[in-house]
Formats: structure tokens, C-alpha cells, sequence
């Protein structure tokens, strides 16, 4: 093995023990207080509804944990193991162009790992989410999604690997700027198409119906100026009982969606609340923000893909003795999380701080005390740990910690006074 070979090993592994610790880290924490519920919520979960988000959690991360060292173990085979090499000499027996060869790689692989992947997905859905009273999909309807996934992954992924392949075998030195920006304006454009054209393949959406809610919201909307393409709610009953509110859609394609689900749990207020968070999101720039940071980012991984592609070490020290652009391509995916695991702790520190800007926002907008009681209902009803562990949450959640959020949100109402 190269030098190449034990740097990607290194920083893999690396990967793998720092998510396995801080995991272990994050069991022992919320075991430590399941039978305590932190004293500023007392009267507001009750015991069962504490000591089961413990025990979903914990649940959750055991599975995250054979999930990180079988990610760990897929590495090794489809790189030095010769996975990558045994695909790529059958696709060649195809004898089509080069650039119709590696879409061909490219969908093979994509197909493979989805199928690896399935028992983990069945296991978390039909065996962790049903345990604790969340799962509400059928077999039928499980194996109706996947179908539909995997034939917008077909139709769409396959025109996506053609256009960049084709960049790659033809448009010179460059082609990684050209390849860049076709990806930029391809997830724009799947952002736009989103909630018109794919979204409603898998869910209903229909228009929320008049009455106080809709008042509210609308009034909402007024004072924040904000316009959008309708106010919708989504029947996510039909999979979980996890409720969730979001926005989707660019330009004049905006929705808001609620799930049905959100809509049973919350008052108007609360669902008002709910929104005036979100709208925080759009009011403060985040969402161009985040675009803007993706963008970078992938500019950044764009170009130093476009260098690898011309080293010869960078594809025999991974097992892969042809060099072929669509063998680059699979081996920059499946090395990039070892390298990039690091900026996990710094993308969730801007995230935290953006939904603390968009929770001041709704204390100024909406009711901050309805917000507060909106947030403990959705922690109770999705089983979010109310004490997670602080070095895991540090480095793994986007959002605050309930205590640190709920304390944020009295601070504001404190000085409106």
C-alpha cells in the first residue's frame, strides 16, 4: 500500500472513532439523566414521555454506530479491497463509449450501495421508529417510495452523470469549472422543481383550509411582508407521527408546508410561532447564506477533484488500476467525508447561531412564550432528549439544545420588556 493508501486510511478511521466516541459519549450522558427531567421542564414532559426519548435516542445510536464501522468496512472493499475495480471491468465488457460506460459505472454503483444500504433503512424504519410508536408506513407503500426513488435517481442521475462526463472527457483543463457550474445550476433548479414536481410524486398536499390558523398566518405574512405560493399541509401521518413545518421552493415557487401531524399537535399561536421562526430564516438571509456556503464548497471540491483526476497515484493507491473519469468521480464521494469530517463542529455552530437569530425574530413577530410552549410539545412528541450529551451536540446538532434554546427565548421576552 502507497502512502496515499494509509493518509486515506488514517483520516477514515479517524472518522469513524471520533463518531463512535462522541456516540458513546452521547449514550452515556442521556442514560445518566433519564430518570431526571431537567427541573425547567418539570410540568411540561412528562416522566414516560423523558425516559423514552432516552431510550430513542439510544436506540438511534447504536444503530449509528454498526452503521459507522460498516461504512468504514464498504470503504475498504469497494477501494483496496477491489470493488470498484471488478465493476468497472464488467461495465467495460458493455463496449459502449467511454462516456455512456461510466454513466453505467455510475448507476451501477449508486444501485449497489442503495441495496447494501436497505437492510440498515427496513431495520431503522420497521423495527426503532415502529418500537417507539413513530413508524407508520406499510410494506406496500415502503416499496412504493423506493421505486419511485430509484426511478428519478435513473432518469435524472443518468442525464446528470452524462452532461458531467461528457465535461470531463471533452472540455479540456477546465472542465471541472464547467462541471461546477452545471451542478450549481442543476440543485437550483431542483430546489425550484422541488415542491411543484417531485415532492407531490410521494406526498398530498392540500391547501390549508380557512379558519383561525389561516388567519393567523396570513396576518403573519402581512406584517413580515413576506409572499409565498400557498400555505399547504402535507400528510405526513401517512409515514410517521414526527411533525415538522418547512419551507421549500425558490423565487415564486415558495410553499409552506405544515405536516397534518404538526397541525394536530400545536394551537394557532403555537403553529404562528412555528412559522415566525422560519420566516426568521428568510428574513435574515440564511437560506442564501447556507446556498451561498454549499456553492463555495463545492466549487472548492470541484477543483481539487479536477487536480486528482490527472494523478495517477491518487486512483492505484484506492485500488484502481484503469484510470477513468467515472472511477474518480465514485472515489472523490466515497473519500470526501473522511476529509471534511472535521467541519461538522463549524457548520453547526452557524447553524445554532442562525436558528437563535430566527428565534429572536419570532419573539419580535409572534408570541415568544408560544414558541417556547410549541417547542417542548414538538421535543415530547418527536422524542427529542432533552439532555444530550454537550461534546456530541457541539459537533453534531444544528439546532440548540432545548434547555440553551428555551433559556434564549426567555432572554428575548426578558428584554422586550
Amino acid at each position: 500500500m502507497t502512502a496515499w493508501t494509509w493518509t486515506v486510511l488514517a483520516f477514515a478511521t479517524l472518522a469513524t472513532l471520533t463518531g463512535i466516541y462522541l456516540a458513546v459519549r452521547q449514550r452515556a450522558f442521556v442514560l445518566s439523566h433519564r430518570h431526571a427531567i431537567p427541573q425547567r421542564f418539570a410540568g411540561k414532559v412528562s416522566q414516560t414521555a423523558h425516559e423514552k426519548a432516552a431510550d430513542y435516542t439510544c436506540a438511534k445510536l447504536r444503530l449509528g454506530n454498526i452503521e459507522q464501522i460498516w461504512g468504514l468496512i464498504l470503504l475498504l472493499l469497494w477501494t483496496i479491497g477491489g470493488g470498484l475495480g471488478l465493476l468497472d471491468e464488467w461495465i467495460q465488457t458493455l463496449q459502449w463509449s467511454n462516456t455512456w460506460n461510466g454513466v453505467a459505472f455510475l448507476i451501477s454503483f449508486f444501485l449497489i450501495s442503495h441495496f447494501i444500504d436497505l437492510p440498515t433503512d427496513i431495520y431503522r424504519t420497521f423495527v426503532i421508529e415502529a418500537r417507539f410508536g413513530f413508524n407508520k408506513m406499510t410494506a406496500g407503500l415502503y416499496i412504493s417510495d423506493m421505486i419511485k426513488q430509484l426511478g428519478l435517481m435513473l432518469l435524472i442521475g443518468a442525464a446528470l452523470a452524462w452532461v458531467i462526463l461528457s465535461l470531463m472527457g471533452s472540455a479540456g483543463d477546465l472542465w471541472w469549472l464547467y462541471a461546477w457550474l452545471v451542478w450549481t445550476g442543476f440543485s437550483l433548479l431542483m430546489i425550484w422543481a422541488y415542491p411543484t414536481f417531485i415532492s407531490p410524486l410521494f406526498n398530498k398536499f392540500e391547501p390549508l383550509q380557512a379558519g383561525e390558523m389561516k388567519d393567523r398566518i396570513e396576518a403573519l405574512l402581512d406584517r413580515c411582508g413576506f409572499s409565498s405560493n400557498g400555505l399547504f399541509i402535507m400528510d405526513g401521518s401517512r409515514r410517521s407521527s414526527h411533525g415538522n413545518a418547512y419551507f421549500t421552493g425558490l423565487g415564486n415557487a415558495k410553499r409552506i408546508v405544515f405536516f397534518d401531524t404538526l397541525i394536530n399537535q400545536l394551537q394557532p399561536l403555537e403553529t404562528e410561532a412555528v412559522l415566525a421562526h422560519e420566516l426568521g430564516h428568510f428574513r435574515h438571509g440564511h437560506v442564501k447564506k447556507r446556498l451561498l456556503s454549499m456553492t463555495v464548497m463545492s466549487l472548492i471540491g470541484f477543483a481539487i477533484l479536477g487536480w486528482l483526476t490527472g494523478q495517477t497515484w491518487f486512483y492505484a493507491g484506492l485500488g484502481v488500476t484503469q484510470n477513468s473519469n467515472h472511477a474518480a468521480l465514485v472515489l472523490f464521494m466515497l473519500i470526501a467525508p473522511a476529509f471534511t469530517f472535521g467541519l461538522s463542529p463549524i457548520m453547526s455552530y452557524f447553524s445554532r447561531q442562525h436558528e437563535f437569530e430566527a428565534d429572536t425574530y419570532a419573539v419580535r413577530n409572534s408570541s415568544g412564550e408560544a414558541l417556547a410552549a410549541a417547542l417542548v410539545k414538538m421535543y415530547e412528541d418527536n422524542a427529542s432528549t432533552l439532555t444530550p450529551d454537550p461534546a456530541y451536540s457541539a459537533w453534531h446538532d444544528s439546532h440548540p439544545p432545548a434547555p440553551v434554546r428555551i433559556d434564549h427565548i426567555e432572554q428575548q421576552l426578558q428584554a422586550a420588556k
